[in-house]
C-alpha cells in the first residue's frame, strides 16, 4: 500500500451516498467505489458490482468470481491474503468499475456508466496507473474510447483475452469476464502477465511521482 495512503477501501473519499443516477439509490446495498493501492501501476476495472461486491462494500469479493480475481492476484503478487477475504491485502493494484451502483434485475445503462464516469477518470488519474486490465467485453470498449485510437466496436473479448494493447499513455492487458473465465482463460492471462508484463519493461516515462 503506498506510504501516504491510510486505507484501502474508497481511499479517495468519494461520494457514499451519491444520488446522480435516479433509479440506483432505491436498488443498491451500497455505493462500492475503488479499492487498492493508490500508487499501483496495475488497475483493474469491471462493469458494476456484483450482489456480493454490493453487500460487502469491496469490487470482486464475496462470491466465486470475486474469488478467481483474487487468485490471479495472488499468483501475480498483488494480493497477500486468502481469495475469500473481504478486505483483501493488496499491494501495487488497484480494483474499480464503470459504474459504482448495482441493480439487481439488469447491467448498468450507459447513461449510469457515464454518470460514474468522473469517478472512475479521477481515480485514473490520480493513481496514474501502467497497466489498466478491462474485466469483460463492456469495460474493455467502454475503456478504448478514450485510451486507444481503434474503433471500440471492432474489439472482440475472445481475441484481447490476455493479450496487451497499446494505448494512450497506457497499456491494455484485457480479461474475459469473471463470471465466464475458464481455468484455462485464467492459466492463460497469469501466463501473459508474467512472461509478456513482467517479463519485459512495461514502465513508461510518465512523470510519476516518486514512491
Amino acid at each position: 500500500m503506498d506510504a501516504h495512503q491510510d486505507r484501502l477501501s474508497n481511499p479517495f473519499n468519494m461520494d457514499e451516498q451519491c444520488t446522480n443516477c435516479d433509479a440506483l439509490p432505491e436498488t443498491r446495498t451500497q455505493v462500492v467505489h475503488g479499492y487498492g493501492d493508490v500508487g499501483a501501476e496495475f488497475l483493474f476495472v469491471g462493469e458494476s458490482p456484483s450482489a456480493a461486491a454490493d453487500r460487502t462494500g469491496v469490487p470482486f469479493t464475496g462470491d466465486a468470481a470475486g474469488e478467481r480475481l483474487q487468485r490471479i492476484l495472488g499468483d501475480l503478487g498483488f494480493s497477500r491474503s486468502s481469495p475469500d477475504a473481504t478486505e483483501p491485502d493488496l499491494q501495487n493494484v488497484f480494483l474499480t468499475y464503470l459504474a459504482r451502483c448495482r441493480h439487481p434485475e439488469r447491467p448498468p445503462a450507459d447513461a449510469e456508466v457515464t454518470n460514474c464516469d468522473p469517478f472512475l477518470t479521477a481515480e485514473i488519474r490520480m493513481i496514474n496507473p501502467h497497466i489498466i486490465v478491462p474485466v469483460g467485453e463492456r469495460a474493455l470498449r467502454t475503456l478504448a474510447v478514450e485510451y486507444t485510437t481503434r474503433d471500440p466496436e471492432r474489439f472482440d473479448i475472445d481475441e484481447a483475452h490476455a493479450t496487451t494493447i497499446r494505448g494512450r499513455g497506457f497499456e491494455l492487458v484485457p480479461m474475459h469476464s469473471l463470471e465466464s473465465q475458464t481455468d484455462a482463460d485464467t492459466e492463460a492471462f497469469v501466463a501473459h502477465v508474467r512472461e509478456s508484463v513482467f517479463g519485459r519493461d512495461y514502465r513508461q516515462t510518465k512523470g510519476r511521482r516518486s514512491r
